[in-house]
């Protein structure tokens, strides 16, 4: 998939329905989408908001050569924009539900602003590129730091790819983290995604106080 075209595609009018949907939600869930540089934040939550997503863009300059790394790869290369503080978008999962999806900045020097976009945050995504799998290792970290449950995305980018187990071995995965395929740039791939995350939180908040009952005793 090459990155730079789906980052900079433009994102549909959605703006339909938003009177409605305000006056009616009461439950907002806070999510996060996480990960490296160039991985496909932006355009997960772009292709998967309903309203006109929010982002914060700025153009790349000569003053982020060295720093925001390309790594050599075709898609990063072309990459003209980054996000400098956070990507915001929302999806209804019924008339009374609603996740806010908040996508962190990928580069190292942005990394300060993650502690604050996970305060309130109900879970979270991590998006990988199975190229650079280096660059997930600390998104997995701080959320780990913080106890906030997470399932792991790996967008497509083309070319081979690691076995579900090999991905796992590389990024030191507990059993019970959900591994999942993904097209960022696929409305229906991105909401599958975000199903997979609000079953996961389901499975982990039902067990909470059961787990609470046995410790007790």
């Amino acid at each position: 998939m090459d990155s730079a075209i789906s980052e900079r595609t433009p994102a549909p009018d959605r703006t339909s329905g938003h009177r409605e949907l305000a006056a009616t939600a009461d439950n907002g869930l806070k999510i996060v989408v996480v990960g490296g540089f160039g991985v496909g934040k932006t355009t997960l939550v772009r292709s998967v908001s309903e309203i006109r997503p929010l982002t914060t863009e700025e153009t790349m300059t000569q003053a982020g050569q060295g720093i925001d790394e390309t790594g050599g790869l075709d898609g990063l290369r072309a990459k003209t924009s980054t996000t400098v503080a956070f990507d915001f978008g929302r999806i209804s999962l019924d008339a009374r539900n609603v996740l806010y999806l908040f996508g962190a900045p990928g580069q190292e020097r942005f990394w300060f602003l993650w502690d604050r976009l996970f305060s309130g945050t109900l879970g979270a995504v991590v998006l990988v590129d199975t190229r650079r799998l280096e660059d997930s290792w600390y998104a997995i970290d701080r959320l780990e730091h913080h106890g906030t449950p997470f399932i792991v995305a790996r967008n497509d980018f083309g070319g081979p790819a690691p076995t579900p187990g090999e991905l796992r071995e590389a990024l030191d995965l507990d059993p019970h983290v959900p591994l999942i395929e993904c097209d960022a740039r696929s409305r229906q791939s991105g909401k599958d995604v975000l199903i997979t995350l609000v079953e996961h939180l389901t499975s982990r908040y039902a067990a909470a106080p059961s787990q609470r009952q046995e410790s007790a005793q």
